[in-house]
């Protein structure tokens, strides 16, 4: 039994649950639910579903809801300097009701991008869209077009802005266009000039109607006076007098009134004259304005450009010397850092240097002057070399000598000398070791003098042909 009844209150709790959970949509109002919805039919989740009317389960946790207002909202636009394709600025005050659509794709574009909005933000965001429609419809047609047809203008402008409006999901209720005005005076002549028109046609059509008036008059007064003169043929000469009279009488009726009708006549054609003057006067004015506007327009579009170039020119200037700048200082520091690596580097050899000569000097016994002795004996092998490789090698194909026989002043030969020249372009080595400040050991021999060893190698060489190669 206890195991029924909580079955029974889960049970009810659970209807309670649900029928909580159970919204209502007045049909003032568009019910949003938002979160997990399902997905379209192109298998995109859905960001929302709209409901006007009726009731809708909405899950708690998974699922959310928001209301949207139905109520009209009247929005007054008053655009000021509006361009119309005359170039001519004019003034359309207006006011605009817009709602919330209830159109199935409508009402989804207003779920996206209205919901959680104020009603004043709202307000404003179609304000915005209203006013670049209604210029951009007024750019497209003339004053008198928008002047005196209405409703081809009205029809234009609720096109263009419903269709902006319904992007976002709002629709155009009413639109309410009072006076308009323009700041040259272009819709006022014309207004004077529609009103001359219509005075002097009026003019005209009472002096026709007057006229007309008047001959059917005297034509009906001469056919009675002639159907009398026929049938009192026999009327006495008083009575003819006084027909004679009458007619006189009426010859100068009509003059008076051609000559009104002349002056009516007259007074028309000044009147169309000065309609005419005030038009072309207004022309004039309207004409002279927009010269001005396009000089203005055309000396504002040229300075700004000037102005513009001439800024591009000096911020490429600065950049340009800026980039020139940091290459040189970056240049200027590779420069710096690699003089101060090379001077590290010599500065180290020098002092590994001395510190070497520093120890020679000490195995030397202090002695400098062994020391540097020391330091050439140790490379005289090196000198030598560089000595023998000077002329090792040369190649001489063939040497050619003519040679008469007959000594010269020294008792040798032209062969003799030439070999002795080139021996001698080889130092020997007690030389080297003279150069070096240093004597060769006696165990190697005593050098001779320079000469000696000279006339020795002569001596040699006379031994020998006194032709060869």
């Amino acid at each position: 039994m206890p195991f029924i009844i909580g079955g029974a209150l889960l049970i009810f709790f659970a209807v309670l649950g649900v029928l909580s959970r159970l919204k209502r949509c007045p049909s003032d109002k568009v019910l949003v639910k938002y979160g997990k919805i399902g997905k379209n039919p192109d298998g995109t989740p859905r960001s929302s579903k709209c409901i006007h009317g009726g009731t809708e389960l909405v899950w708690p946790y998974i699922q959310g809801y928001q209301y949207l207002d139905l109520t009209p909202m009247s929005i007054s636009v008053d655009l000021q300097s509006a361009l119309s394709r005359q170039n001519i600025r004019i003034d359309v005050p207006s006011r605009f009701t817009v709602g919330i659509s209830t159109e199935a794709g409508i009402m989804q574009n207003a779920a996206e991008r209205l919901l959680g909005l104020r009603l004043v933000e709202i307000q404003e965001l179609a304000k915005d869209i209203i006013f670049g429609q209604l210029r951009l419809v007024i750019a497209t047609m003339e004053i008198e077009e928008i002047n005196t047809d209405r409703d081809k203008f009205l029809a234009a402008v609720s096109s263009n802005v419903e269709g902006e409006l319904k992007k976002i999901g709002l629709r155009l209720i009413n639109v309410n266009v009072t006076d308009i005005t323009d700041e040259s005076g272009y819709i006022e002549a014309l207004g004077k000039e529609a009103a001359a028109k219509a005075i002097n046609e009026a003019k005209k059509s009472v002096a026709e109607r007057n006229r007309e008036g008047s001959i059917g008059e005297a034509n009906a007064l001469r056919d009675q006076r002639i159907e009398v003169s026929d049938a009192n043929q026999s009327a006495v000469r008083g009575e003819n007098e006084a027909l004679a009279k009458i007619s006189q009488s009426n010859a100068e009726r009509r003059e008076i009134e051609a000559e009104s009708l002349r002056r009516a006549t007259v007074a028309e054609k000044i009147a169309q004259a000065k309609a005419l003057e005030e038009a072309y006067s207004a022309e004039r004015t309207a004409e002279i304005a927009r010269a001005e506007r396009e000089k203005a327009t055309l000396e504002a579009d040229v300075i700004v450009k000037a102005q513009i170039e001439k800024s591009q020119i000096e911020i490429e200037a600065e950049a340009e010397a800026e980039r020139i700048r940091r290459h040189a200082r970056g240049e200027a520091d590779a420069i710096f850092a690699k003089m101060e690596a090379e001077a590290r580097g010599i500065e180290e050899i020098l002092t590994k240097q001395a510190q070497g000569f520093q120890h020679i000097v000490g195995a030397a016994g202090g002695q400098a002057n062994d020391a540097v002795k020391l330091m050439i004996s140790d490379k005289i092998e090196n000198l030598v070399k560089t000595q023998v490789e000077a002329v090792k090698n040369l190649k001489i194909d063939k040497v050619t000598v003519w040679d008469s026989g007959t000594g010269g002043k020294d008792g040798g030969t032209a062969t003799s000398n030439f070999l002795a020249s080139l021996m001698k372009s080889i130092p020997p080595m007690n030389e080297m070791f003279n150069m070096a400040g240093m004597k060769l050991p006696e165990y190697l021999g005593k050098a001779k003098d320079e000469e000696t060893v000279i006339e020795a190698k002569v001596s040699d060489i006379k031994e020998q042909p006194k032709k060869g190669k």
